[in-house]
């Protein structure tokens, strides 16, 4: 168990400014209302979705309830209550920056821009930028989108990138910005888009949910990587270290691993399909390594 420092929890309040320590810290504003506010997906298989019983559950969702139980043993209140709040690309960090939520634990990318708005814990995932297309679509790569509507989740880094790889290269993509993943295959089942450009892992997680399966498979280099980790507010150093030492535990022990073969080497629910995503190195490397370096 963490031990708190004084100073976070007895100094008098102060107004916040962008580059002060907040005037309330996240673990005090958790202590005075005794609820811990979550961030989660709806659709983001197998990061954080409902099931066939309406519970969130995911990767990053057991990631996230592993925190909560390690902030209930620090602040010694067992009776906590997890209220969870659904967010999507464009509204995640707003709803951190105003308080409605305490922590985000999803497929939110920990690079430099947004750690000016937010920090970061320790990195718990690593994956790279492809395209999900039909089987018999003959698409292998970027090249061969040329003229193409192609779909994105808004907000994303994946949309970031394929507007800048469309303006270097001339490739006169019409690009097509969904409100979440599940939109975006959506759309894409129902052929507004012959492709869809997202995480790897999150590729994966949609081929779950089509009709069949089998007709989509997850082609191209790799054309950014993403590495993700869980979001809070900045300039709070406690729950920071809090969190970070949830996450480097669960690394240690081995915890990590074996929530990696549950989501992502398992069936899972609510279709009890196996994604079969391999840990690949740069999986391997983050556990060998835990670290909270943004990407540039």
């Amino acid at each position: 168990m963490l031990a708190l420092a004084a100073g976070t929890l007895l100094g008098g309040c102060r107004r916040a400014t962008p580059e002060a320590t907040p005037a309330r810290s996240t673990l005090e504003k958790i202590r005075a209302t005794g609820i811990i506010t979550l961030g989660h997906r709806d659709n983001s298989i197998p990061f954080s979705y409902f099931d066939d019983q309406q519970h969130v559950v995911g990767y990053a969702q057991d990631i996230a309830l592993a925190i909560v139980e390690e902030i209930k043993t620090e602040l010694g209140r067992r009776n906590l209550s997890v209220k969870l709040v659904p967010v999507t690309s464009q509204t995640r960090i707003p709803l951190l920056l105003n308080d409605t939520i305490d922590l985000e634990c999803e497929t939110t990318t920990n690079n430099a821009s947004r750690q000016r708005q937010v920090a970061f814990s320790i990195n718990y995932f690593a994956s790279g930028t492809q395209f999900l297309v039909r089987r018999d679509s003959g698409i292998q790569d970027i090249d061969d989108l040329r003229d193409k509507n192609v779909i994105v989740s808004a907000g994303t880094t994946a949309e970031i990138a394929l507007r800048k790889l469309d303006h270097e290269r001339g490739l006169g993509l019409r690009i097509i910005a969904a409100r979440d993943h599940g939109d975006a295959f959506a759309a894409l089942e129902f052929g507004k888009a012959v492709a869809f450009m997202s995480d790897g892992a999150i590729l994966y997680g949609e081929i779950s949910k089509a009709r069949n399966p089998l007709d989509w498979h997850v082609v191209g280099t790799p054309l950014t990587t993403e590495i993700y980790a869980c979001a809070m507010r900045k300039n709070d150093p406690t729950f920071k270290a809090l969190v970070d030492a949830t996450i480097t535990r669960m690394i240690g022990n081995g915890d990590m691993r074996r929530l990696y073969q549950r989501w992502f080497q398992s069936p899972i629910p609510p279709r009890q399909v196996n994604l079969n995503v391999p840990l690949d190195a740069a999986m391997q490397t983050l556990f060998e390594h835990p670290n909270d370096r943004p990407l540039p």
